[in-house]
């Protein structure tokens, strides 16, 4: 859990290092680039928003599967 979490803040800070040197560096005009980081950031949130969906049903099942009742023998 520990790896999973520091992969994902390193993303994290990869894609914000990442954005930053292509604002600077964007040879597109203001109101072209903002359009472009606003759709960049809705498309980004969307695919969050799904894996955490993803993510939280296989939780859901594992904790139900752990609640289960055991066939005992």
């Amino acid at each position: 859990m520990r790896k999973m979490f520091g992969f994902l803040i390193g993303t994290f800070v990869g894609g914000l290092v990442g954005a930053t040197i292509a604002l600077l560096l964007a040879p597109e005009s203001g109101e072209q680039l903002r359009s472009e980081i606003r759709q960049r950031g809705a498309s980004f949130t969307a695919e969050i928003k799904n894996a955490a969906a993803t993510r939280q049903i296989e939780l859901q099942e594992r904790l139900e599967s752990l609640r289960a009742p055991r066939d005992s023998q």
